[in-house]
């Protein structure tokens, strides 16, 4: 039986997608408590992705996120919510971002619990993954203080994202 909680895709399809940010220091937002508990946090940075299937998630987003964690100043947390499988968790995004019309992939970077940038979807289509590290490592060098990179730069580099469309995963039937 599919429900509002059923996710869109195929949870081990999207497997992958979560991978690539999880390798590089992002937490998963599971629940809507796990985004308030996110918001509630009132010091330092985090950045938060809504991770998407769709293919400027895969070759932009993912990847320019994963390269702008390389910077030498990086936000403090880093979390990931995916659009399409845990619904109650980017409803509740949405609820603390409003009024920011929904967008996916978008990147919010909160400092002191409050947005300091947005990259909403519009902001990575059209872009190169340099692009929106770019654009990225501006807001970080700008609002964060954490010492970079998230991740040694050789195991960065070893690192391969899928970079096509994931809008051929399979709808989930429950």
């Amino acid at each position: 039986m599919i429900t509002m909680d059923t996710p869109n895709y195929d949870p081990v399809a999207v497997e992958p997608m979560r991978e690539e940010l999880r390798a590089v220091g992002f937490r998963d937002l599971l629940s809507a408590e796990d985004v308030d508990k996110t918001f509630a946090e009132k010091s330092g940075t985090t950045l938060i992705m809504l991770n998407s299937v769709c293919g400027c998630a895969a070759g932009n987003a993912r990847p320019g996120a994963a390269l702008a964690l390389q910077n030498e100043r990086i936000p403090d947390r880093m979390e990931a919510i995916f659009a399409g499988m845990e619904k109650g968790a980017v409803d509740r995004f949405r609820q603390h971002m409003h009024p920011m019309p929904p967008s996916s992939p978008c990147m919010v970077l909160l400092k002191d619990g409050e947005p300091a940038g947005i990259l909403h979807r519009q902001d990575i289509e059209k872009c190169t993954a340099e692009q929106v590290a770019g654009k990225l490592v501006t807001l970080f060098n700008e609002h964060c203080a954490a010492d970079g990179p998230s991740i040694p730069r050789e195991t960065y580099e070893g690192l391969t994202f899928v970079r096509k469309c994931g809008s051929k995963v399979p709808r989930f039937d429950g």
